[in-house]
């Protein structure tokens, strides 16, 4: 069973450099919207089950618009599960003035969750936000059937990808971080599909060029 996962469509706070987090949020770009279209069609003729998609609203426009171009669109499964990393304090913020103000402790969520500890500015935990995106991808393929397609967010996509690919908390940002509309695929096999996936495709955005 193949699973498919994207970041929404890039936004205002994206291009601004400002955390958006878990409440933060703010609309897309019209740029967004044609490159939505391209990995909407991208992956049009994938025979998808259902649609995961967070409830936030730049993952809904992203995952509306990606239905709207698919061959035979889907239900769409909203979910707070798929939110992104909750970042407390830090959310509409600028990060270069937040990566001055928590050097370490951003510089840890960068680079090696292992070490992340977010109390400093009242953010989420990522095994927190790992659990509940896992738990949502686990629960979207206990019926045995698929393909899905997860509509989520940078932060906490990344490291739930790469979770569920087998690897530990101090490995979850080797790869780098998930591009907006990229595409990332996992594959999982037999019942009672458990960790880890084969990731079969990482990030790739060569579509939108």
């Amino acid at each position: 069973m193949d699973l498919y996962f994207t970041r929404h469509g890039k936004t205002e706070w994206n291009k601004e450099l400002r955390f958006q987090g878990m409440t933060g949020d703010s609309p897309l770009l019209p740029s967004s919207y044609e490159e939505i279209k391209k990995l909407g069609n991208h992956i049009k003729e994938v025979p998808f089950k259902k649609i995961y998609s967070s409830t936030s609203l730049r993952a809904r426009k992203t995952a509306e618009g990606l239905n709207s171009q698919l061959n035979q669109p889907v239900d769409i499964i909203y979910t707070d599960d798929l939110k992104e990393l909750g970042l407390g304090q830090l959310e509409g913020q600028l990060i270069k003035e937040m990566r001055e103000k928590y050097s370490e402790e951003l510089g840890h969520m960068r680079n090696n969750l292992a070490h992340y500890d977010p109390q400093a500015f009242d953010g989420e935990r990522i095994e927190s936000a790992i659990a509940r995106v896992s738990g949502v991808v686990k629960e979207a393929i206990s019926d045995g059937e698929g393909p899905y397609l997860f509509v989520g967010h940078g932060a906490s996509l990344t490291a739930s990808i790469q979770h569920m690919s087998g690897k530990n908390l101090n490995e979850l940002r080797e790869m780098g971080g998930l591009n907006n509309n990229s595409l990332t695929i996992l594959k999982t096999e037999n019942p009672p599909y458990d960790f880890p996936f084969e990731m079969l495709l990482w990030n790739d955005d060569s579509f939108l060029q």
